[in-house]
């Protein structure tokens, strides 16, 4: 998809459909005092006679406007200019794009860089318009004998006013249009059913990606001997009872003008189907066990945002894949397990198995010495009892590294909710026959899971977030979000922004 930035009179623009953001209370944006002064009071008319209900969200088709080179005009509601917050913007910026989605056109032009949001400016507002678009326009119909016709919409063109800072809006679309890539990539990953995205095809994901970065990322694939002979037996012990053979896949992206700069690593759970293994699941609502390697598919999303945004830092993903199911074969409930880092597990349930991939998946972290770890997984359904399905769970073992996570996820409104990481909580894994156990009991079941992480992340900054609850969607729209990618990714141009004004100081 395009984003051109343009800084002309929007009733002069030619497109198919021209969507403007107009607030309740009729005092019409410049943009649309423009349009409405070109086209004999079309919008002022519209709001006056109450044909047009400006609540937010509200969105109304005008076929035809006289006086504007537009096809179509889009009217988009923003509700009250006093409550116009960043989740307000987005929630319009949402519903012009679900409505342009539906119709047969293949470009459109917005006016939202004039809306005001407090703190944000036109680069902002131009990162969002383009994640919506890409949202948007996304069907997964790969498996449909007849999709159904597809969105047509290929060019969003971002009208600015000459004050606005169009530069910032180029940069602004351009970050968006990566990051919606990546959103993008993370759903159809999660959406593939549990025959086709095996372990063995995520590898092969990655080294498609590799291949196609022009040598900005490399990937190594670590299959089931080469865990073998590394002691990785914690990893390997989920996929003992089935056909499909596990994997540890590492990427490394290579973006920092010192090749020897400390990585950022995320570290994604990529349990491709998790029948719960002996401890079995209920079989209703099993089918949605495919997305349980949700954590997997949102680190390719953000390898995929890297690669389209190159910022310059230093990335390595790792992703620990495995297929959780019951045979003869399979890992029981008593067995005790070696880790990669030494430690022995009690393992008490198998449908904990997701940190019985990522704790050796962290261990092997350690090598690349790294500057901060963040693993993602759809680890507790714990985390959706406390927090519903609209905050990531986040526990850190550094306050920093917490509050940079925190602020990312305000930037990109991809929140998390800072849960506490406790001494206390950690004799809950007490076991009387190995070093921990894999489970610590009903109470403060997402907490525990991530003091059991902790165990193994002791040697770098290190954070998790639980994405049990965001990942995906159940009942009539089932699917996969693509989050936290957005987050994700404004963490590591944080990163970027902040090496910068490191450096600057330096110099």
């Amino acid at each position: 998809m395009e984003f051109p930035v343009q800084t002309a009179n929007p009733a002069k623009v030619e497109t198919a459909c021209l969507v403007v953001p107009v607030f309740k209370d009729g005092d019409l944006l410049p943009a649309a005092a423009k349009l409405d002064d070109a086209s004999e009071r079309l919008i002022g008319q519209l709001i006056e006679r109450d044909d047009f209900d400006a609540k937010l969200g509200n969105v109304q088709m005008v076929p035809f406007a006289p006086g504007l080179n537009a096809d179509r005009l889009l009217l988009v509601g923003l509700g009250s200019r006093d409550k116009c917050q960043e989740g307000a913007f987005r929630k319009a910026v949402d519903a012009a794009f679900t409505a342009l989605a539906t119709l047969p056109a293949d470009d459109a032009a917005v006016t939202f860089t004039d809306v005001p949001v407090p703190d944000r400016d036109s680069g902002w507002k131009a990162r969002t318009v383009a994640e919506a678009a890409h949202r948007a326009v996304y069907r997964f119909t790969e498996f449909k004998s007849e999709p159904g016709p597809a969105p047509k919409l290929e060019r969003v063109s971002l009208l600015v006013s000459e004050g606005d800072d169009a530069e910032a809006a180029r940069e602004g679309a351009r970050v968006g249009d990566g990051i919606g890539q990546g959103i993008n990539a993370a759903r159809t990953l999660g959406n593939l059913p549990g025959n086709v995205c095996t372990p063995r095809y995520l590898a092969e994901r990655a080294e498609q990606l590799a291949a196609g970065s022009g040598g900005a990322l490399s990937a190594e694939i670590l299959d089931e001997e080469t865990l073998e002979a590394l002691g990785a037996h914690s990893l390997l012990s989920v996929g003992h009872g089935s056909d499909e053979p596990s994997r540890l896949i590492v990427m490394k992206y290579q973006g920092a003008e010192d090749p020897d700069e400390a990585p950022h690593v995320l570290v994604g759970k990529g349990i491709t189907f998790d029948s719960g293994g002996i401890s079995l699941k209920p079989g209703a609502g099993m089918d949605e066990m495919k997305f349980d390697m949700c954590g997997a598919a949102s680190v390719f999303g953000a390898v995929t945002s890297v690669l389209a945004v190159r910022p310059k830092i230093n990335l390595v993903a790792i992703v620990a894949s495995a297929e959780n199911m019951p045979s003869g074969r399979a890992t029981k409930p008593g067995d005790i397990i070696k880790t990669l880092k030494g430690l022995s597990v009690e393992v008490l349930n198998t449908d904990a198995e997701g940190r019985l991939v990522l704790c050796d998946a962290l261990t092997y972290a350690e090598r690349f010495e790294p500057a901060s770890v963040v693993d993602i997984a759809t680890l507790t359904g714990a985390a959706i009892i406390a927090l519903g399905h609209h905050a990531t769970g986040l526990m850190a073992n550094d306050d920093d590294l917490a509050l940079d996570l925190l602020d990312a996820g305000e930037t990109s409104w991809d929140r998390a909710w800072h849960l506490p990481l406790w001494d206390e909580y950690q004799e809950q894994l007490d076991s009387n026959f190995a070093d921990l156990a894999n489970i610590g009991g009903r109470p403060a079941g997402t907490i525990t899971a991530g003091c059991f992480l902790s165990r193994f992340a002791d040697k770098f900054p290190w954070a998790h977030l639980d994405i049990a609850g965001t990942a995906w969607n159940s009942g009539a729209q089932k699917g996969a979000t693509g989050r936290p990618v957005s987050l994700l990714t404004q963490y590591l141009l944080d990163r970027e922004a902040e090496g910068q004004v490191e450096a600057d100081g330096e110099a």
